[in-house]
């Protein structure tokens, strides 16, 4: 699932911490969880403005990850995420860990709502706010 043209691609690194291994000797499941916020979060900080990210906050809805090949110990990855189009409160985020080779370990789309700190309601995606993710 290539990006399309038109989205800006974020890229963060990862490595696994001791604790991210499991007893099959992998990084465990639930870290990609972990990873897929870090990623969705450091995107959204550092494209957004100052005054979107004090005022809204996002709030995962759904997680869906295809595992390819298992990351090991001693391995890095990089993610690379984009966004869909927005939907009313929600907007799809595609995520792939790809290893130093280019190769996808893993494959992810997640779905977000747009949250008002405020209210702490949920809203539709304000147009203005889609604009630094798709160029």
């Amino acid at each position: 699932m290539p990006p399309p043209p038109d989205r800006n691609v974020f890229q963060m690194p990862f490595a696994p911490r001791p604790g991210d291994i499991d007893e099959l000797g992998h990084v465990n499941n639930a870290v990609y969880v972990r990873w897929l916020q870090d990623v969705a979060t450091a995107h959204w900080v550092k494209l957004a403005s100052p005054a979107d990210v004090a005022r809204y906050l996002w709030v995962a809805t759904r997680h869906e990850i295809d595992y390819h090949r298992a990351i090991l110990p001693d391995e890095t990855v990089t993610a690379r995420t984009w966004v869909g189009d927005p939907k009313g409160a929600r907007f799809d985020r595609f995520v792939e860990f790809v290893d130093d080779q280019g190769r996808i370990r893993a494959a992810a789309r997640t779905t977000w709502a747009i949250i008002d700190r405020k209210t702490g309601k949920p809203l539709r995606v304000p147009r203005e706010l889609t604009e630094p993710f798709v160029r």
